[in-house]
């Protein structure tokens, strides 16, 4: 298939409904207002393919940049590639496609920690994205757990100072490592605690801010700290 023939499958598969929920987390037009799992059977039609993936998120299209993301090689993804991702990406494409996609990229560490300290948002929120989702899906003897336990002092010492998007990320960040990386689990909790419960402007939804101490205690509680990702897109 080809990026036209899935955008044209794509606009068969959208509804108005979808997309105004979907505008209101911050969705980017043109968005058609299709459903993730409507998208799965395209998924798993087209598979793995690098090139289509890059041709979907050039269209501009908001589904189709979230599809290029399930069917992206994050293994061929270079730094090229994702800063010219992250140049046209909302925050949810930022968040939700990017930051996945850089994490299982040979540049995606070094390029999400230049992300974490520019000061344009959508890179903040990406950069934090991916240093969540290496996280979620790296053994823990992969990373460098002395730079995480220094980035949760981080985000700490700068979490109320970022804007809202930033410091939604920056929670889901602490959230991760508690949750996936065991060694710092207690210190996430700390911080969490010190950092106290967000009050973050969320538009026109329904979303709440998790607090990250109890979050992470419920997955404690579920017996899954720890316990990794297949994958980091979702």
């Amino acid at each position: 298939m080809t990026a036209e023939e899935i955008v044209a499958q794509l606009q068969k598969l959208g509804s108005e409904g979808t997309a105004k929920v979907l505008r209101k987390h911050g969705a980017h037009d043109p968005c058609l207002g299709v459903k993730i799992g409507d998208m799965k059977p395209l998924q798993k039609q087209i598979k793995k393919n690098y090139g289509l993936s890059l041709e979907l998120y050039d269209t501009g299209i908001y589904d189709a940049m979230y599809l290029a993301g399930l069917i992206a090689e994050p293994e061929l993804m270079t730094k090229k590639d994702l800063t010219q991702w992250v140049k046209t990406a909302s925050r949810p494409i930022a968040n939700f496609v990017v930051g996945p996609t850089a994490a299982g990229s040979p540049a995606g560490w070094n390029i999400a920690l230049a992300w974490i300290k520019s000061r344009k948002e959508i890179e903040n929120i990406a950069g934090w994205a991916t240093l969540s989702a290496m996280a979620s899906i790296d053994p823990d003897e992969k990373l460098d757990l002395t730079e995480y336990q220094r980035l949760l002092a981080e985000v700490e010492s700068k979490i109320h100072a970022a804007k809202d998007a930033v410091q939604y990320q920056m929670n889901s960040f602490v959230i991760s490592v508690g949750s996936y990386l065991r060694p710092l689990t207690e210190v996430a909790i700390e911080t969490g605690n010190r950092i106290g419960r967000l009050k973050v402007d969320m538009g026109d939804t329904d979303c709440n801010v998790p607090f990250a101490p109890e979050y992470i205690q419920k997955v404690k509680d579920r017996g899954n700290l720890g316990k990794k990702r297949k994958s980091a897109m979702c």
